[in-house]
């Protein structure tokens, strides 16, 4: 039951992912579009993709709960991120008015990894570590 338990989040939040990819370009994008504005040279970014694969990212991480938060580790997270992330945009196919696009996985890798590349700083694997219960040092 606590393996269940730690795994919900990441369940969960894959759910909030299906259901978001399940809505139509147009219900998805006019909070985007408030983003887009105050960052305009990131117009081409998917702002909705990379927030929430960086939200996945920690939660497969809080579900995984390893003990050394190693390279590999870090890079494991980041491959079930951006698996999940081409099994997102092939349920887009399905979705009138949503296309896969390659740029949205780019977008996915680039959420996992910045989530996963904050671990370096020492105040935030602190953080992790006291809230995860695990020690990392």
């Amino acid at each position: 039951m606590h393996v269940f338990i730690r795994w919900l989040p990441s369940l969960l939040w894959m759910a909030v992912i299906f259901y978001l990819s399940s809505r139509t370009g147009e219900d998805v994008g006019g909070w985007l579009d408030i983003v887009r504005r105050f960052v305009p040279m990131m117009e081409g970014f998917d702002w909705g993709h990379f927030a929430a694969y960086f939200i996945l990212a920690w939660t497969y991480l809080w579900a995984w709960r390893p003990k050394r938060l190693s390279l590999g580790v870090k890079l494991a997270v980041i491959l079930l991120c951006v698996l999940y992330g081409v099994t997102d945009e092939y349920h887009q196919s399905f979705v009138p008015g949503r296309t896969p696009d390659l740029k949205d996985i780019r977008n996915d890798a680039i959420g996992a990894a910045l989530a996963m590349l904050l671990l370096y700083i020492p105040f935030v694997r602190r953080w992790y570590g006291r809230l995860s219960g695990a020690k990392y040092y």
